[in-house]
C-alpha cells in the first residue's frame, strides 16, 4: 500500500514540476533511470533513457530556459507550451505510476494532463503581472526560480515522494486559510 502511495506522490510531483518546465523533470527523468537504479521505466516510457532523447531533451531544456527569460517572447514560449508541458506531464505521470503496479494508463495519463495543466495555467496567468509590474526586468528572476523549483520538485519526487504529499497538504492548507481570511475580510 505504501509503496501504491509512494508512486503516485511522485508521479504528481513530476507532473507539478512538468508545469513549470516541460523538459526539465523529463531530463532528469531520462538520466535518472538510465544511470542509476532509482527509477526503472517500463515501455513505452523506457524511451527517455535513451541517448537521443536526452540529447534532444537537453536542447529543448536550454531553448526553453533561454526565451523563458525573455519579456514577450516568454509569453509566445507559454503559449507554445500549453501543449508541451501538460503533455509531459501526462508522460511523467503514466511513467511514474507504472512503478505503482496496475493504476490504468489512460487514468494516468489524464491525471499527469490536468496536474501539469494546472500549473501551466497559474504560470501563464501570473507571468504577465509580472511583467507589467517589473517592466519586465523580473521575467528572468521569475522564469529562474520556477527552473529551480522544478528541478527540486521532481529530484524530491523520485527521492522522497511521500514528502511531495505533505508539501501539498501544506500548501492546500495555507491556501485554505488565505482564502478564508480575505473571504471573512469581505
Amino acid at each position: 500500500m505504501i509503496e501504491a502511495v509512494s508512486g503516485i506522490a511522485g508521479a504528481i510531483g513530476l507532473s507539478t514540476s512538468a508545469g513549470l518546465n516541460a523538459y526539465l523533470p523529463l531530463l532528469v527523468v531520462g538520466l535518472v533511470a538510465r544511470y542509476t537504479d532509482l527509477i526503472r521505466l517500463n515501455g513505452p516510457w523506457d524511451v527517455l533513457t535513451s541517448g537521443w532523447a536526452i540529447a534532444v531533451l537537453g536542447v529543448l531544456l536550454l531553448i526553453e530556459m533561454t526565451v523563458d527569460k525573455i519579456p514577450a517572447v516568454d509569453t509566445l514560449n507559454d503559449g507554445i507550451q500549453t501543449i508541451g508541458r501538460p503533455l509531459a506531464g501526462a508522460i511523467l505521470f503514466a511513467a511514474g505510476s507504472g512503478m505503482v503496479g496496475e493504476l490504468h494508463p489512460v487514468l494516468a495519463f489524464i491525471a499527469g494532463l490536468l496536474i501539469a495543466g494546472g500549473v501551466h495555467a497559474a504560470k501563464t496567468v501570473a507571468r504577465p503581472a509580472v511583467t507589467a509590474t517589473t517592466g519586465g526586468m523580473g521575467n528572468w528572476l521569475v522564469s529562474l526560480v520556477e527552473d529551480v523549483l522544478s528541478f527540486i520538485i521532481a529530484i524530491v519526487a523520485i527521492l522522497v515522494p511521500l514528502l511531495v504529499l505533505l508539501v501539498i497538504a501544506v500548501v492546500l492548507l495555507l491556501y485554505v486559510r488565505v482564502t478564508g481570511k480575505s473571504n471573512a475580510e469581505t
